[in-house]
C-alpha cells in the first residue's frame, strides 16, 4: 500500500562473509545485522597470522569492540553512520528446529543455522536472511526453510561481458590502415563513434591489410602498436603483442592480463619486466599461496624463502624458459642468475607487503584470481613513485574457497579500473604453450 513503512530485514552474517570483507556490516543500508556467537569464535581462531584473511578477522573484532557494550548479547547496537541499521550478537541457539539433528552432526555451520533459526522464531514479523559465501551452508539453510543469499556487494554482475581490453574491426577500404602505418596514428572518430577507453587496443582489418593500434588518452588518438621483443621472447599473436606493449609502456602503471593456461600471461610479464630491469630498482614476483590439503607454510622446513619456493615453482619455470633463449655463457643468461643472487629479482610472499611502500619497483602478481578484492586493493595501495603492477590470472580457474569468477579480485580489478589513463587490460585467448596443451584446454 502507498505510504506503508518498509519492514527492516535482518541479515545474519556467516564467518566467510567477514573474512572476505571485514566492512560487510556497513553494506546492508538501514537493515539490521546479526552475528552468531559461533562466528566470533571462528574469527578468534583466524586472528593470528600475516595473511589478509587474518587481517580481516582482526579488523572486524576491533570494530565490534569499538561499537559494543555489555549488552551486545541482548540488545541491538547502533552501527556508526546514519544510513546503517543496528547490530546484535546471537548467543541463543535453541531453535524449534535443530539443524544438528536434521543434518546428523554437531558442527559450527549447524550452530550458525540454529542461531539464525532461533532469531527467525523471535522475529516472526521480520524477514531473516542468512548471508554466506559458503554454497553448502546456503543450501542447508534453504533445506530448513531459512532464506539464504550470497554476499554480492563486491561482485561483478555480468561476467560474460567483462571488459576484454580489445576490439576487432573490419574496414572495406584499406586507406585508414595505410594512414595508420604512414603517420603512426589516426583520429579515434575515424575508427568508431563510441567513447574510447583509455589504452584500449584495436585489431584493424581489411581484406588485404591489417594493423594493431592503441587509444592513447594523452594524444587522444589511436596509435600504431608495433611488435616488441622482450629478453628473447617474441609475441606470437595480436593479443600477446598488446600485452607486451602495455607491460613495456612507462605511462601505464597498472596492467592486468587474463587468459587460460598456456596463453603466455606469466612468461610475457616476466620477459617484459626483465627487459625494463634498468628502469626499476627491483623486480618483485609473487603469487597467492593456495596450499593443498590445507597445509600451512609452517609445515615446511627452513626460512621463508624455503617455505614459499614450492608454491613459486611456476615462476621459476617461466624464468627457466626465458634463460633457455640464450646460451649459458651469454650475458643475458648470467644476468638473470646475478639478479636473483643480488635480490634485484626477488620472489616475495604477499602476506608481508602490508604496511610497506613500494617505490621504483615492478611488481608481478601471478594467479591473481585467487585474491579477494580487498587483497588486490591492499597490494595496489602500496604503490610509491615509479612503481608498476602487473596482475595475471585466469578468472575461471579459482582455487580458493568462497571465490568465483564474479567475486575474485582480478575480475573486480578489471571491472573497476577499465578506462583509467594509467591502466591497461588484455584478455589472451589463443594458447601458445603447445598443441597438446591447447587440445587439453579445448576438450577436457
Amino acid at each position: 500500500m502507498p505510504g506503508k513503512k518498509k519492514v527492516k530485514k535482518i541479515f545474519v552474517l556467516d564467518t566467510s562473509v567477514l573474512l572476505y570483507d571485514y566492512d560487510a556490516v556497513k553494506n546492508f543500508e538501514q537493515h539490521d545485522i546479526a552475528i552468531p556467537i559461533t562466528v566470533l569464535e571462528e574469527l578468534d581462531s583466524f586472528k593470528k597470522g600475516n595473511s589478509v584473511t587474518n587481517l580481516h578477522a582482526r579488523e572486524f573484532i576491533r570494530y565490534l569492540d569499538k561499537i559494543s557494550d555489555a549488552n551486545m548479547l541482548h540488545e541491538w547496537i547502533p552501527l556508526n553512520g546514519r544510513t546503517h541499521g543496528k547490530l546484535r550478537v546471537l548467543s541463543d541457539e535453541g531453535s524449534s528446529l535443530d539443524a544438528s539433528k536434521v543434518f546428523g552432526s554437531v558442527k559450527n555451520d549447524h550452530r550458525i543455522l540454529n542461531s539464525a533459526l532461533k532469531l527467525k522464531d523471535e522475529e516472526p514479523e521480520r524477514k531473516v536472511i542468512l548471508v554466506s559465501k559458503d554454497i553448502n551452508l546456503r543450501l542447508k539453510a534453504r533445506a530448513v526453510n531459512l532464506d539464504a543469499e550470497d554476499y554480492e556487494t563486491i561482485r561483478i554482475k555480468d561476467i560474460d561481458h567483462l571488459y576484454k581490453g580489445k576490439t576487432e574491426l573490419k574496414f572495406p577500404d584499406p586507406d585508414l590502415i595505410n594512414k595508420l602505418y604512414k603517420s603512426g596514428s589516426v583520429e579515434h572518430k575515424n575508427i568508431e563513434t563510441t567513447k574510447p577507453y583509455s589504452n584500449h587496443y584495436y585489431i584493424l582489418k581489411n581484406r588485404k591489410a591489417s594493423a594493431l593500434g592503441r587509444y592513447n588518452p594523452g594524444s587522444k588518438k589511436v596509435e600504431l602498436v608495433n611488435t616488441k621483443h622482450a629478453y628473447g621472447i617474441s609475441p606470437r599473436n595480436a593479443e600477446q603483442t598488446f600485452a607486451l606493449d602495455a607491460i613495456m609502456n612507462p605511462q601505464i602503471q597498472l596492467v592486468s592480463i587474463t587468459g587460460a593456461a598456456g596463453t603466455g600471461k606469466t612468461l610475457l610479464a616476466l620477459a617484459g619486466a626483465l627487459e625494463q630491469r634498468s628502469d626499476y630498482r627491483q623486480i618483485f614476483l609473487a603469487r597467492p599461496i593456495v596450499p593443498l590439503s590445507n597445509r600451512d607454510l609452517g609445515y615446511l622446513p627452513g626460512d621463508v624463502k624455503s617455505k614459499i619456493d614450492p608454491y613459486m615453482q611456476p615462476l621459476w619455470d617461466n624464468l627457466g624458459i626465458i634463460k633457455d633463449q640464450f646460451k649459458e655463457t651469454s650475458k643475458q643468461y648470467k644476468k638473470i642468475d646475478e639478479m636473483v643472487q643480488t635480490d634485484k629479482l626477488s620472489i616475495v610472499p604477499l602476506a608481508y607487503i602490508r604496511g610497506r611502500s613500494l617505490s621504483n619497483v615492478i611488481f608481478i602478481v601471478d594467479e591473481a584470481q585467487n585474491l579477494t578484492p580487498h587483497e588486490i586493493k591492499t597490494i595496489i595501495t602500496r604503490a610509491g613513485e615509479n612503481t608498476k603492477f602487473i596482475f595475471t590470472g585466469d578468472i575461471f580457474q579459482i582455487d580458493t574457497p568462497y571465490l568465483d569468477a564474479q567475486s575474485n579480485g582480478l575480475s573486480y580489478l578489471v571491472d573497476r579500473m577499465n578506462g583509467s589513463d594509467v591502466y591497461a587490460h588484455v584478455s589472451l585467448e589463443k594458447g601458445e604453450r603447445s598443441v597438446l596443451a591447447n587440445l587439453a584446454c579445448e576438450l577436457l
